[in-house]
């Protein structure tokens, strides 16, 4: 009775090994999936951010030129058109400042997702080495 037991013990290991195996080869597969869709969502995200970048020294360069146009519609007399504009390019910067604190917590978040990102990959190489290390024994 007990070589019945024992032999049915073995059976089911025998069985169970593959399966268990597979489930490991399949996670492992999900991660790494998981992490290249990570890696290509973080290249999107710093894409964004070189936009965003562009886009804020362009309306720099857009604030200096309204500044440039009050100043010579003050000299040709103009004062109306003058005030109009000190109007918009007042919100011109502050839209510009709020552009540059989401463009840095941006930028902090990109750094944040990349250590994170890191420690992923980190992660699935020690669990292939692990993987690896008990299948040699």
């Amino acid at each position: 009775m007990r070589r019945h037991i024992a032999l049915f013990a073995v059976l089911a290991l025998a069985l169970s090994a593959p399966a268990v195996l597979s489930a490991q080869d399949s996670a492992a597969k999900q991660d790494r999936k998981e992490v290249r869709h990570d890696r290509r969502e973080l290249r999107g995200d710093r894409k964004d951010i070189r936009h965003d970048t562009k886009g804020i020294r362009q309306d720099r360069r857009d604030i200096r030129q309204d500044r440039r146009e009050v100043h010579q519609d003050l000299k040709n007399g103009d004062t109306t058109a003058a005030r109009q504009e000190r109007r918009d390019l007042r919100q011109d910067r502050r839209d510009v400042r709020q552009d540059r604190r989401d463009r840095r917590h941006d930028v902090r978040d990109a750094r944040s997702d990349r250590r994170d990102l890191r420690q992923d990959r980190k992660d699935v190489h020690e669990d292939k080495q692990e993987k690896n290390d008990s299948t040699k024994d």
